[in-house]
């Protein structure tokens, strides 16, 4: 009975332990967080109704985009499932009894690089990015590239305020990326 109650003490410190620890924040990506913006492409899917379905749809500067019955819907800073629901709100009643909405992403927002890179631009973003992976993407730093004097601009960020990085940084859907001459 002993051997219990001290077994049953340590887990439930190493339980309440592990609790203690701060849980790293999604990055959204990929996953239900993700904010819908402008220029992305997304699929949309009602189940059983192929003339609502579509297959690709791009999300114009504003982040809106035109949907049959319903008009010009907005999307930017939604989530997949918030923007599914917007559709189901609509299509329920009027045209649909119980409508069955889903919200793919086809392709991401892209993400901008400039400064020493071999091909300065805007590229597709792929989850998972860190700023090596996308300095790889436009071709690798030139020979001046410092890895010291990188910024990127987060998309969501409203002061547009450039923040330090490193190329193990992970880059997000319409980040601007900077890569700064070294003198020495």
């Amino acid at each position: 009975m002993r051997v219990f109650k001290t077994s049953l003490s340590l887990l439930l410190l190493l339980v309440s332990a592990a609790l203690s620890f701060p849980v790293a924040a999604d990055s959204g990506v990929g996953g239900s967080r993700y904010r819908l913006g402008s220029g992305d492409v997304i699929k949309i899917t009602v189940f059983g109704e192929e003339d609502l379905s579509m297959d690709q749809i791009i999300l114009d500067d504003a982040g809106t985009f035109s949907y049959p019955f319903i008009g010009t819907v907005q999307a930017k800073a939604l989530t997949s499932s918030e923007l599914e629901s917007v559709l189901i709100k609509h299509l329920k009643g009027d045209y649909l009894i119980d409508p069955r909405v889903s919200i793919s992403i086809v392709e991401y927002r892209k993400f901008f690089i400039n400064g020493e890179v071999e091909k300065p631009g805007g590229y597709s973003y792929s989850p998972g990015m860190t700023l090596r992976q996308a300095t790889a993407t436009a071709g690798g730093l030139t020979e001046r590239a410092s890895l010291r004097r990188i910024t990127i601009i987060r998309d969501g960020d409203p002061n547009r305020e450039p923040k330090p990085a490193t190329l193990d940084t992970v880059v997000y859907p319409g980040d601007i990326i900077t890569i700064d001459q070294g003198f020495f």
